[in-house]
């Protein structure tokens, strides 16, 4: 039998060696490294504190931009004035966060339910407008709504020059595209009209390197040969709506202009007809300009046909219209002296066709000079108001044709 005292014995512990005392330089060491972990944590905690407050803070500042409440809009009459663009395809939304961005409309959302249902704004052209910052969005819906609101922008006619022209026998002034580009430049900023002179524009036309201007490869060596005349860049300038940038500098108004227009173009068949034609694609714009300014749009294919027979022929091609466009003016007879003048448009004197464009034609008349009407003619002449040319081979006939328009009184003298 065992004794009580054994059984309540405790049992004995099981222990490995003696632990070794650490020194005092492992005891600083420890504290240190213990230090440093608490330190790492606390800053990391610090860090992700931030993160976490700046990512709330830029997300309930982008959902206050997008999805703000009726309530989250400016209210008054706004404060400065201000010229926003809208792109091409831009949707209610996109339109709402380019004015956002520009601090016209407090959030997006306010300006999308305000323009719900307005077909004016889903039928908004492309192009920029003058609005106010800080204003409410119903305001900015009407802004934009009120075609007064619209500035920059540019409509070049048919058959325009770079520089104005006057008529000989009514005195009126036609302004040219140089002119028309810096009327659509003009901008009214809180009482401050802002246009870019004409006179700056000729300026940069004359003196800016062709790269600079965005000149199209296929014009640039008739460009440079021009020198710093402004005339220069005459026909590279298309016809038809453009938009410019009111706050834009002379230079680069010029430029987007002048690449747009060279697509423009090119998309019309310009490169492939000039290579069909054995011709450079500066020689058929230019071409075309002479149809532009000689005859009407029923006779364009015709008179494309009498300029290319006379230059396959070698003879001057003779156009009144290259007289006149040196001395900027409209006048269908020109006497002996003005077609005596030696210029470099001149085509009694200048064999060929003139050193540049003399207008910027427009589609159909590009397309007349890209597909000109079969026939043989060397010689064309309106004989009445009414625009009825006559077309022939023959110079015996034309001069016939011409002295059934001087009785007309459509000529004073011959061609």
């Amino acid at each position: 039998m065992t004794d009580d005292w054994q059984s309540e014995r405790a049992e004995p512990l099981a222990v490995g060696p003696p632990r070794r005392r650490m020194t005092r330089r492992e005891r600083a060491r420890e504290e240190r490294y213990r230090r440093r972990r608490k330190t790492g944590l606390v800053v990391a905690l610090a860090m992700l504190v931030v993160v976490v407050i700046g990512a709330v803070f830029l997300g309930s500042k982008m959902w206050h931009s997008l999805f703000g409440g009726a309530s989250d809009d400016f209210a008054g009459e706004g404060v400065n004035d201000v010229v926003i663009q809208v792109h091409d395809g831009d949707s209610t939304t996109a339109i709402g966060q380019t004015l956002h961005d520009n601090n016209v409309v407090a959030n997006v959302k306010t300006f999308v339910d305000a323009a719900d249902g307005n077909s004016a704004i889903s039928a908004i052209q492309p192009g920029f407008y003058k609005v106010r910052t800080e204003i409410p969005a119903a305001n900015a819906v009407e802004r934009l709504a009120d075609p007064a609101s619209r500035v920059g922008k540019l409509v070049i006619p048919e058959g325009r020059q770079l520089d104005d022209v006057r008529d000989v026998k009514t005195n009126v002034v036609t302004e040219g595209i140089l002119t028309l580009i810096s009327n659509a430049s003009c901008v009214n900023l809180d009482g401050d009209r802002r246009c870019v002179p004409a006179d700056e524009l000729k300026n940069i036309a004359g003196a800016a390197k062709p790269s600079d201007l965005a000149v199209p490869e296929w014009a640039t060596d008739a460009v440079n040969r021009m020198g710093s005349d402004h005339r220069r860049l005459e026909g590279l300038i298309a016809p038809g709506t453009w938009n410019i940038d009111p706050s834009a500098e002379p230079q680069a108004i010029l430029s987007t202009l002048i690449s747009s227009s060279a697509a423009q173009y090119e998309q019309s068949g310009l490169l492939t007809t000039a290579t069909a034609l054995n011709m450079s694609p500066y020689e058929i714009l230019t071409v075309a300009s002479l149809v532009q300014r000689e005859s009407t749009p029923e006779n364009f294919s015709k008179v494309a046909r009498v300029i290319y027979n006379r230059l396959a022929e070698r003879r001057t091609l003779e156009f009144d219209s290259t007289v006149n466009y040196a001395l900027d003016r409209i006048e269908i007879a020109t006497t002996d002296g003005d077609r005596a003048q030696t210029t470099p448009w001149n085509t009694y004197v200048r064999p060929g066709l003139p050193a540049t464009p003399i207008c910027s034609p427009g589609a159909p008349a590009l397309l007349a000079a890209e597909e000109p009407e079969p026939g043989d003619w060397l010689y064309f002449v309106t004989i009445d108001m009414q625009g009825t040319t006559l077309f022939t081979r023959e110079y015996e006939q034309h001069l016939a044709n011409i002295e059934v328009a001087r009785r007309n009184g459509v000529l004073d003298s011959a061609r």
